[in-house]
């Protein structure tokens, strides 16, 4: 902060116009400085002086959340002799505000356990403050929330205590498990029915259960969990105490979920949950659904616990399948909500009797399935009131998404024929509401393409019966009837005689408004799958891609009608095809020469995109079989289409977002027609180059990766391709060298890795040779840091092939060039290298990147090992060895094992477990 340390009364000031001030830049402008005090080192003393002179309950709550993000963010700020005087001030704190807002004490018990876990001189935390206050009942409720936040934090993200200090502190707080268990039991005791106190016991208890630190045994007899189970039977128990003690045995299930070794306690809350069924169909009669909800969370838990139980031993001991029974209970309760609270534990069922794979246990859990699959047909019905098609977006409609996803995994144990049949026969034999028959035709579009549809007589006949459907059965039938056309036409394939009155069904969907898209993607299914039968429609195809905006369709159902239409267009004889996809392009090509002369008359430009996205659809998926020698039939159209996309281009290039699309688009139109597309090469890398140096859009860069997979083996095109590397690097590497350029730019990174991985790939003495190559290298290890998924993948992705090409012995002529220029940049680069991956992997990356950098070092150790060697140690010695709170992070053993460990691994994972291993230490 400039200016040296705030007054206190600027900084209430502030407090309260961040919470009071009605004018929204007062509160932008104060929270911006609020948020800049808590980054300096004056927010220590400012918020202890706040929270002593206790003014009010804003700048109270605003100083201790300072606090707690202080210790969790900058505990390295303060020095090792001010810790014990900083904990003593925050146990007063809480002390003396403890009835002033129950927020506060919570951010104060966050900080105050955050503290405790950094401050490695603090020994035995949990027992000195039993100690200190255990006989205050006043003091309790802080004291409990302390103890309930302490346990949570261990796993702390924000905390990076390191996993030394994490399994030490476990141990400690396994150790005192008991002691607070019986504090907690006592408090009970006590406080006898206080409904504010058991909430506070049963958070505490499971808090502790989460870690998983409690003796089971010691909890098996314990009175917390009779009281709990009593609390839960009782019908009168208020929603906010029923919640926390449902969060508590769920969470206590959860942590025996190795039932082997926790039996005592297994088989107590075993017996204690199926106690509750009563008190479930209580709250089903007094519809008090937040408790149906809870009942039913414990009924699931109980069954994922015991899920392996079940199946090993199905109807004995704890695997007892009324636990089954009781979510099938729950499957019958009228709000779908219930129902799909269960849907994590059904898959689970099914992953393992699929895995398993013993018809004997498939037929004794087939009746449940059964019993579900019938509830899940009851629950996708729309209210018999609804108008028009089924939402897909609302919450029933993604509700129904989620059943058609569980229907297809345990599909297998009932039997997909079988259930396709009864489902029809229901329809057949009876006359159902349109409701029933709606959801029905739902499900039967969920299991369809499971089905057999070699010689199938039920499937061809629900396919003729479907197309047959009156125009006046209710909109919503019609519209999943068309949905279920569209999962079968694997079916239509097989039975090309149905193709024709398939397709007339689908046409007069399409011509109606409320089923065009879903018709649109019917036909989208069946031109992939019955590409060569639909051939002889093209022409039909053809028309409706000339119209197809006379049709209201969806943005994706359009392009999917495209995209049909270009794989069936794949299939024509080859003279034709440069016709026909002309005829096919010109709609599109025509809006946008439309637009540009609109543009050049009046100068307002409208937005391009829509073609644009409908010109990539055709390129992408219009890939004939073209024989060596052939001209491609889609060169001649792309040549033509060629000076509207670079105008097009050109209008818009301040525009990212159509830049993005028009780059698109001619990616896929070069990967279209591969090598055929020379003659754009030169007009198309100047246009991008020249645009680039104004408006650098990342997709430039991609577009050139393109380029280069596709001419970086001809030889006449290489240094044309280098040039443009080097053209465009240049406003690249400015843009990245600004302050927090490579965070602020993941797409520039991700799309400039990628082109000179490519580079890599295609040509690599190329590049080597080149002099931009050693400022792409520091690049790439500046790069190693970034946190951003893609970014950080292609970086580790181009910094590892290029030192393969090195170890890559191909027998090509130019190894051992290679070899040698790999060799230089390495002793160039590779401590600084190794030594930037080691603490990038220690401070910066998240878990899911280190198999990434285990391949960098491993290839950089398959080309050099006795040099890998020094370097890996150069920079373990740089890594800090303990924590600013005082706590050892890494030992000399642990250092010298995980050398060992990566410089003897003998294959990449060895490396990559390593790794794993090591980098916990600093997490």
């Amino acid at each position: 902060m400039e200016g040296g340390k705030p007054s206190l009364a600027l900084v209430y000031q502030a407090v309260q116009a961040l919470y009071h001030d009605p004018d929204p830049a007062g509160k932008e402008r104060a929270s911006l400085w609020l948020g800049e005090l808590q980054r300096s080192m004056y927010a220590w003393e400012v918020s202890d002086q706040l929270l002593q002179l206790k003014q009010d309950v804003e700048s109270c709550y605003f100083a201790a959340q300072t606090m707690k993000m202080k210790i969790q963010t900058s505990f390295y700020e303060l020095p090792p002799e001010t810790h014990n005087a900083l904990r003593d001030s925050l146990l007063t704190h809480i002390q003396n505000l403890k009835d002033l807002s129950p927020i506060i004490v919570t951010q104060l018990a966050l900080a105050i356990a955050d503290l405790a876990l950094q401050m490695a001189s603090w020994k035995g935390c949990v027992h000195t403050l039993i100690e200190k206050y255990n006989n205050d009942i006043s003091s309790m409720p802080f004291l409990i929330e302390i103890l309930t936040v302490l346990p949570e934090e261990v796993h702390s993200r924000s905390l990076r205590i390191g996993a030394n200090r994490r399994t030490e502190i476990i141990e400690d707080l396994a150790y005192y498990s008991s002691t607070v268990v019986t504090l907690l039991t006592t408090c009970v005791e006590k406080t006898g029915n206080d409904e504010k106190m058991l909430i506070k016991v049963f958070r505490c208890l499971g808090s502790w259960f989460n870690l998983g630190v409690l003796d089971s045994n010691f909890m098996a007899s314990n009175q917390l969990l009779m009281v709990l189970f009593q609390v839960l039977q009782r019908d009168e128990t208020s929603t906010n105490l029923h919640e926390a003690s449902s969060d508590c045995v769920c969470s206590a299930l959860y942590a025996i979920e190795n039932v082997e070794t926790n039996v005592a306690l297994a088989l107590q809350l075993f017996q204690g949950v199926l106690t509750l069924e009563t008190a479930y169909h209580m709250a089903v009669a007094r519809e008090d659904l937040d408790k149906v909800l809870n009942y039913c969370r414990i009924f699931t838990e109980l069954c994922e616990t015991f899920l392996e139980t079940t199946v090993r031993t199905p109807g004995q001991g704890m695997g007892d399948l009324r636990t089954l029974e009781l979510l099938l209970i729950c499957a019958g309760h009228p709000q779908y909500e219930v129902v799909e609270i269960s849907f994590n534990f059904w898959y689970r069922l099914g992953e393992h009797l699929y895995k398993i794979n013993n018809p004997t246990l498939h037929a004794i859990f087939r009746p449940y399935i059964q019993r579900l699959l019938h509830c899940l047909a009851r629950h996708c019905q729309l209210d018999p009131d609804h108008e028009g098609i089924p939402e897909d977006t609302d919450d029933f409609g993604e509700f129904r998404m989620r059943v058609s996803d569980l229907v297809k995994d345990v599909i297998f144990l009932v039997g997909s024929m079988e259930c396709f049949a009864q489902l029809y026969s229901t329809l057949k034999d009876g006359n159902p509401p349109w409701e029933v028959t709606e959801a029905v035709l739902f499900i039967m579009a969920s299991i369809a393409k499971s089905v057999d549809p070699e010689n199938n007589p039920t499937l061809t006949e629900v396919l003729q019966q479907i197309v047959l459907l009156p125009e006046s059965v209710h909109m919503a039938v019609r519209y999943t009837s068309i949905e279920l056309v569209g999962e079968m036409s694997e079916v239509v394939d097989r039975n090309p005689r149905f193709l024709d009155s398939v397709l007339n069904y689908l046409m007069k969907g399409l011509r109606e408004k409320p089923l065009a898209s879903a018709a649109a993607k019917a036909i989208h299914n069946i031109c992939s799958v019955c590409r060569d039968h639909m051939a002889q429609h093209f022409h039909g195809l053809l028309d409706i891609a000339r119209s197809l905006d006379s049709f209201a369709l969806s943005t994706e159902a359009a392009v999917g009608l495209l995209k049909g239409t270009a794989l069936v267009l794949a299939r024509l004889p080859l003279e034709k095809i440069a016709e026909c996809l002309s005829d096919l392009c010109a709609v599109q090509v025509m809006a946008l020469k439309k637009l540009l002369t609109e543009q050049s008359t009046n100068g307002k430009s409208a937005d391009p995109t829509v073609w644009l996205d409908r010109l990539a659809v055709i390129f992408r998926h219009t890939n004939p079989i073209v024989e060596n020698g052939q001209t491609h039939p889609c060169q001649k159209v792309i040549q033509e289409i060629w000076p509207v996309l670079s105008e097009t281009l050109n209008t818009h290039q301040a525009d990212n977002r159509i830049v993005e699309r028009c780059c698109r688009c001619l990616r896929f139109a070069v990967r279209c027609v591969g090598k055929g597309s020379a003659s754009l090469l030169q007009p198309l890398v100047t246009q991008m180059v020249g645009v680039y140096q104004v408006y650098p859009h990342s997709c430039f860069l991609y577009l050139g990766s393109i380029l280069v997979d596709e001419y970086g083996m001809e030889e006449g095109c290489r240094q044309g391709l280098l040039d443009m590397l080097q053209a465009l690097c240049m406003p690249t590497f400015q843009l990245l060298e600004q302050p927090n350029g490579l965070r602020n730019h993941p797409d520039t990174v991700d799309d400039l890795f990628r082109l000179a991985t490519r580079f890599v790939q295609r040509s690599p003495v190329t590049l080597l040779s080149s002099s931009i190559i050693i400022h792409i290298i520091q690049c790439a290890i500046a790069a190693t840091s970034l946190d951003h998924r893609d970014a950080n993948c292609s970086v580790m992705k181009f910094v590892r092939d290029l030192i393969h090409t090195g170890v890559a012995n191909d027998h090509e002529e130019d190894f051992e060039v290679r070899k040698r220029l790999i060799g230089q940049a390495m002793e160039q680069h590779g401590q600084q290298l190794v030594t930037q991956l080691m603490h990038s992997c220690c401070f910066c990356l998240p878990p899911y990147t280190l198999p990434d950098v285990a391949e960098v070092l491993w290839e950089i150790m398959v080309f050099d090992r006795p040099t890998f060697c020094r370097w890996l140690e150069s920079a373990l010695k740089g890594l800090p060895k303990e924590t600013s709170g005082g706590a050892m992070t890494v030992t000399h053993k642990q250092l010298t094992d995980f050398h060992k460990q990566v410089t003897s691994a003998e294959e990449c994972k060895q490396v990559c477990w390593a790794i794993r291993e090591f980098t916990r230490l600093f997490r």
